[in-house]
């Protein structure tokens, strides 16, 4: 056991300005000193007062930090004496010496581009950490003893039922909570998915689509068909003649080309379900940010005949970083899952979720996103504006929803000169022709995610754009 136990001996750098909260800062830097080897076997960390004292913040910040910690098995606590460290076996200790010769090490290469206009970027300087930590300090003061014992499978009952809440209120989604499954991210999800529905099975993917989804699938076996898209989504004769048993869509706003599913193609959709036993995985990852015309419900509020799983996220309304998701599966589907699945432990630890509960129960998840679309669609504006000299070689489209926008781009070039062009100008732009399968035949088009950036700073990346593209 180290001698060491006073708190000024531990002093680590937490910046308060950073996006990462203070907790999670503190988490990290334990277990790195721990995983290292500098906190051994035995050693007694500081008090929680004592260390919070130290470093100047709440003992609840030092609480959440050692809670994961011994959530993780990397302390242990001893009744009146406080946290030890547990023994790590040897092939886990990262050495320094070891560290700096493993060879495997792949540093990633560093973007210079001045402007990443990048569809998986969401704005985080606007999230509400006041009232997420104080909510955080709630939870740790009024059930810190509650968050140490096993979850169910499912997840946390209260964050359940204020998704079925939020699903009824602004989906149209009738639910009960205990169709409701909680996960780590949306591809454990879909792997939960591929082990309830037949391995034989023959999935449809969108073609444009979100690539990712495809591999998550292959990943776990399944095969794959892309079925290609019309005005109006997914074509569902291609559907029928391509023999699959389930389709992944995104009907509430289609990933990239922002397509919104109609009524009557999203009924054609349920009657090819419901002529077999087939499903429809509805992924309604950004429907929350639709900027004109009345809200859409989803796909699964129209199902009468249990053919639709529904999946949902709060990476694109709060952070990715958050690692929540859910999907609510039909009744059938639930019997089978309690039957096969339940073995496997919820994937989100109690403290995330109890909060999240807490955020959805007082209502600050319906102010956040409100102030979000007010926000991206401003954003938006500040972008196209940027462009309004140019707007007649440039066609908009998938502007209603966000938070990225389509730009085909009339001036002679081709998409990868396009691509090129605006990299000279340290504009990172993705190419539509990326998204497809099958390849395509259309004029040339680039993906622009706008969330991640400030107005003015769109405006900047816009006539950045102006210039590669029509001053040259």
């Amino acid at each position: 056991m180290h001698g060491r136990r006073e708190a000024d001996v531990l002093t680590p750098i937490l910046k308060v300005n950073k996006k990462t909260p203070i907790y999670e800062q503190l988490y990290h830097y334990l277990r790195t000193e721990i995983e290292a080897g500098r906190l051994s076997e035995g050693f007694h960390l500081p008090s929680k007062r004592k260390f919070a004292a130290h470093l100047k913040i709440s003992q609840g910040t030092v609480e959440a930090a050692y809670s994961q910690l011994l959530a993780e098995g990397y302390i242990y606590s001893l009744e009146k004496r406080g946290y030890y460290v547990c023994r790590m076996e040897e092939g886990t200790l990262l050495h320094h010496s070891a560290k700096k010769a493993a060879p495997s090490i792949v540093i990633p290469i560093q973007d210079d581009h001045r402007f990443v206009l990048s569809t998986g970027r969401v704005d985080t300087d606007h999230f509400p950490f006041a009232a997420w930590a104080k909510l955080m300090r709630e939870v740790l003061s009024m059930e810190s003893d509650s968050l140490l014992r096993p979850l169910d499978p499912q997840g946390d009952a209260s964050l359940r039922t204020g998704i079925v809440r939020y699903l009824h209120d602004f989906r149209g989604i009738e639910a009960a909570p205990e169709q409701i499954i909680l996960g780590a991210g949306s591809e454990y999800l879909l792997s939960l998915i591929t082990q309830l529905l037949p391995r034989e099975n023959l999935y449809a993917i969108e073609d444009p689509g979100y690539r990712k989804t495809e591999h998550i699938l292959h990943a776990n076996g399944i095969r794959t068909v892309p079925v290609p898209l019309n005005q109006t989504g997914m074509d569902v004769d291609a559907l029928e003649a391509s023999g699959a048993d389930v389709a992944h869509v995104t009907p509430s706003h289609h990933f990239p080309l922002g397509i919104v599913t109609p009524v009557g193609q999203r009924q054609r959709l349920l009657s090819w379900a419901a002529r077999a036993d087939r499903y429809i995985i509805e992924d309604d990852y950004d429907s929350e940010f639709r900027f004109s015309g009345k809200p859409i419900p989803a796909l699964q509020s129209l199902d009468a005949q249990e053919r639709v799983i529904y999946l949902n996220t709060f990476a694109k309304t709060l952070a990715p970083s958050l690692r929540i998701s859910y999907m609510v599966l039909p009744a059938h589907l639930l019997k089978k899952y309690r039957e096969t699945l339940l073995f496997y432990s919820c994937t989100i630890p109690s403290f995330e979720q109890r909060t999240l509960a807490l955020f959805l129960a007082r209502g600050y998840f319906e102010r956040h996103l409100h102030r979000m679309r007010k926000i991206y669609k401003s954003r938006r504006d500040a972008f196209m504006e940027g462009l309004r000299n140019s707007w007649d070689k440039i066609n908009f489209s998938g502007a209603d929803s966000g938070p990225h926008l389509l730009l085909t781009v009339k001036n002679g070039m081709s998409e990868g000169e396009l691509i090129r062009t605006a990299a000279e100008k340290s504009v990172q732009l993705t190419p539509l022709s990326s998204y497809y399968t099958n390849g395509c035949t259309f004029s040339p088009t680039v993906v622009a995610g706008y969330s991640g950036y400030h107005s003015e700073e769109l405006r900047k990346a816009a006539r950045l754009l102006r210039a590669a593209w029509f001053d040259t």
